[in-house]
């Protein structure tokens, strides 16, 4: 299991201290692998842009309209996190429904 996040992410550290078991991967040290990405791009879509993010803020509206896919290469940090792979499984963020389907 590989959780996908930021270091300074509070919303990752929890899910990292709830699956100790998961190898963690800073996105801005070592980005997302082509093939996850693409799978998650695949399964979540658009919901994998953080929107509410101040990297978002800062970009403009040409940068905004750019493949998710090729935004998130540029911007790691734009990613919703954390995104884990569990195997061929795939989940965004660490909401209640996330948790329970890991069994935390």
């Amino acid at each position: 299991m590989e959780i996908y996040g930021l270091k300074t992410c509070d919303t990752c550290r929890k899910a990292i201290k709830a699956l100790p078991e998961a190898r963690f991967v800073d996105v801005r040290a070592d980005g997302v692998p082509g093939d996850v990405m693409t799978a998650a791009h695949a399964q979540f879509g658009a919901a994998l842009v953080n929107t509410r993010s101040t990297t978002w803020r800062g970009l403009s509206e040409i940068e905004r309209a750019a493949d998710p896919e090729e935004l998130l290469a540029q911007h790691p940090t734009l990613m919703k996190r954390p995104l884990i792979a569990d195997r061929s499984t795939l989940y965004l963020g660490w909401t209640k429904d996330v948790q329970a389907a890991l069994g935390v």
